[in-house]
């Protein structure tokens, strides 16, 4: 029962919200189930966050490599989740004057609003910025001309790159603009590659990712892929 019964769960509702985006008479069905799914989110919110605090709790505990990262973890998420759910700082909606908790709990100038602007977003920016380093190690490695393949991509990437500077515009400046061969042009032939191949490209990957979505959907839904259910 333990794994029969979310295997029918997961069928019914995934069937349901099928049905319900391509007949019209059934919409009410994927309303319904889109409710349950909120109810559930809620649910793993609490446990997200309780397990969470077991396992860095564990960890300081234990006095793991790197505990002091976990005590770091621990006291902004306590202090962001207590802001956040009092609704520290918030003022009353002025429709509810009588009623403190009323605010929205991302009120401009609350300290939920403040942690978000000044600590949350800052942090992923600067992780993201890190990211440049690692696209450019890798493209420094992609763009070693080995093969034909590797060229071709060596050479489509420089043309992009000049394309997009400058530099580039000023080399191929000296052919008219309407002229037979204006397509040669640096930044006509960025955005050519841009307009035709790299899309072109992108609809066949987007086609690859639909048609694997269908698939990984068919075998949870019909309970072929049971990982989900954990190992035991």
């Amino acid at each position: 029962m333990k794994r029969q019964v979310p295997l029918i769960i997961t069928a019914i509702a995934g069937f349901a919200l099928i049905a319900a985006y391509f007949i019209p008479y059934t919409q009410s069905w994927g309303e319904t189930t889109a409710i349950w799914f909120d109810v559930l989110a809620s649910i793993a919110f609490v446990l997200g966050g309780g397990n969470l605090l077991r396992v860095h709790l564990k960890k300081i505990s234990d006095r793991v490599a790197g505990w002091g990262y976990s005590v770091i973890v621990l006291v902004t998420f306590i202090i962001t989740l207590a802001v956040g759910l009092g609704k520290v700082g918030v003022a009353p909606a002025p429709q509810f004057p009588n009623y403190p908790w009323s605010g929205p709990y991302r009120q401009t100038g609350a300290p939920f609003w403040f942690l978000y602007e000044y600590a949350f977003v800052p942090l992923t920016a600067t992780m993201f910025a890190m990211l440049a380093f690692y696209i450019a190690s890798a493209a420094f490695r992609a763009f070693r001309a080995k093969n034909v393949d590797a060229s071709l991509l060596l050479g489509t990437a420089f043309i992009i790159l000049l394309g997009r500077t400058f530099a580039g515009v000023i080399l191929t400046e000296w052919i008219p603009p309407n002229s037979l061969f204006s397509g040669l042009r640096v930044e006509n032939l960025t955005v050519y590659i841009m307009s035709v191949f790299t899309t072109a490209g992108n609809r066949a990957i987007m086609i690859g990712v639909a048609l694997g979505i269908v698939a990984t959907a068919l075998k949870l839904l019909l309970g072929v892929d049971r990982s989900y259910l954990g190992k035991d």
